[in-house]
């Protein structure tokens, strides 16, 4: 199926979210769509499938004009969307997620599980999906629920398939799943609209790339283009693809983990009897395949866990048992690796976002009241310096794209006074132009004395960063290693290679 749109235009008051869009998607291609947070990528897409009304322009399927009032109409016509934050029922299974709105029934009405089991086995037999019909979505890996989306889409007969940011939740392994995915639907004839801001899939996986800049198409090029190319079309400028930092001045021990151990709910033991220090102006990088306790072991530093054994000390004072608000109050500033859970309130606006842990202290409030007018000049400042794409500061933070979202988490904790900085996957969905500034940022911390930990599933990022890396495998701490290290030697720490393998593979390196 051919996909056409023309002159498509949305605004939202008197802001052009979209201005005379045009892009056109052949059956059996891979289309990249290209830009920053904001850009106007996720409007576009949810003018197709339903979701938001054009103010101007029109979408053609084949070469006729079509108008979609709801995404059940979209589906109708042929077109599937995988979004951002998935539309999946945690409690059901993977076959009751796929029947939903497509219900099959057997005699007086009852449900046919049976069938929507053995067209999800279908399904991930012909694309190579691999996924369980009869498992509980809440018990799958993200990365794993992103397939289930996929095959709801084609149990609809989706013909055109939009993935809306598909990467931005997944591990790097996961996302080379997901590319090796799209190449068999593209084979077997879909047409995928490939929405992202990362330079290096859009070369691996596209047939052509689209680029937008705030609302405009600034030109379609082909996977050939560099990836300095692509930045400078998405951003407007020159933008540096490496970090530029200078060799750290480290100094005193600011934050120590003595052989801490921390048991999950389930009574597994996740962190096993890790040991680390980090003095001020330096970063930390803990390096690991997620899921082998690093999420854990960031949540022991900030009382969010308690660990089950050992101790936590910020400037030689044991810390071990604070409660999150005390970490907070004590000088640490947290950028969560799941940022809708535990990074901001959905419902609250922008600038109350901006002050979550600092609305009580005496710039922000007088005893019960609020200075609303402080609280506003915090938001303009932080709006304007990280480049935070709303309409207003009163806007609901659950309203802004996922980057605009991490903008805030990063605005927020980079905004105060900190002895530490802990952040887990920091630039998790930014956009070129945002990863340079945040980085920037991160470096300016450690150069003003900051001792910062960084957990980053992007080796590019932790060996870009860090002064020293940590390797974790298996809730274990295996090595700290200088950054200068060859990045396969990390590699296979990561995987849980012994001294032996990695000096067998340096030798026939």
């Amino acid at each position: 199926m051919n996909l056409e749109i023309k002159g498509l235009t949305k605004r939202f008051g008197s802001f052009t979210a979209t201005d005379k869009i045009d892009l056109t998607v052949e059956a059996g291609e891979i289309h990249c769509l290209l830009g920053e947070n904001g850009a106007g990528k996720s409007t576009l897409m949810n003018m197709l499938y339903g979701l938001l009304d054009p103010d101007e322009g029109e979408i053609l399927l084949d070469g006729k004009p079509i108008s979609f009032d709801t995404p059940g109409d979209a589906i109708q016509a042929g077109i599937g969307m995988v979004h951002q934050h998935f539309m999946l029922v945690p409690v059901f299974t993977v076959a009751e997620n796929v029947m939903l709105g497509r219900e099959q029934t057997r005699g007086l009405g009852v449900l046919n599980r049976a069938a929507a089991a053995q067209l999800v086995r279908d399904l991930s037999k012909r694309y190579k999906l691999s996924v369980d019909p009869e498992a509980l979505v809440a018990d799958l890996p993200v990365g794993v629920q992103q397939r289930v989306e996929i095959i709801k889409a084609l149990a609809n007969d989706a013909e055109v398939l939009i993935l809306d940011e598909p990467t931005a939740v997944l591990t790097p392994q996961e996302t080379d799943e997901l590319m090796a995915i799209m190449k068999s639907l593209r084979d077997n004839g879909t047409s995928i609209v490939f929405i992202t801001h990362k330079l290096r899939e859009v070369k691996a996986i596209g047939d052509k790339i689209t680029v937008i800049r705030r609302g405009e198409v600034v030109g379609t090029t082909a996977p050939t283009t560099s990836e300095a190319q692509l930045a400078e079309m998405m951003v407007g400028r020159s933008v540096r693809l490496e970090v530029d930092k200078s060799k750290s001045e480290p100094g005193d021990v600011v934050l120590e983990v003595k052989n801490v151990t921390v048991v999950d709910p389930r009574g597994a033991t996740v962190v096993k009897n890790v040991s680390f220090d980090v003095r001020a102006g330096e970063i930390l990088g803990i390096a690991g395949v997620q899921g082998n306790g690093q999420t854990e072991l960031i949540k022991s530093l900030l009382g969010l866990m308690e660990p089950a054994a050992g101790q936590v000390f910020l400037e030689g004072r044991d810390i071990s048992r604070h409660s999150p608000r005390e970490s907070l109050d004590d000088g640490i500033g947290y950028i969560p690796e799941d940022r809708s859970h535990d990074g901001f309130v959905g419902s609250f606006t922008v600038r109350e976002n901006l002050v979550l842990d600092s609305y009580k202290h005496g710039s922000y409030s007088s005893g019960i009241a609020l200075r609303l007018g402080a609280i506003a000049e915090n938001a303009n400042a932080r709006i304007e310096e990280f480049d935070i794409r709303t309409q207003s500061m009163n806007a609901p933070v659950a309203s802004l794209s996922g980057g605009n979202q991490q903008k805030v988490v990063v605005a927020r904790e980079l905004s105060r006074p900190l002895k530490v900085l802990i952040a887990s996957q920091p630039t998790r969905g930014l956009d070129v132009g945002s990863i340079e500034f945040i980085h920037k940022r991160i470096i300016s911390a450690r150069d003003n004395g900051t001792a910062v930990v960084i957990v980053a599933t992007e080796l590019d990022e932790v060996f870009g960063l860090s002064d020293r890396i940590a390797v974790m495998c298996d809730g274990r701490i295996v090595d700290i290693l200088s950054p200068d290290i060859e990045r396969d030697q990390i590699g296979l720490l990561m995987a849980g290679a012994t001294g032996r393998d990695r000096q067998q593979a340096a030798e026939h390196a």
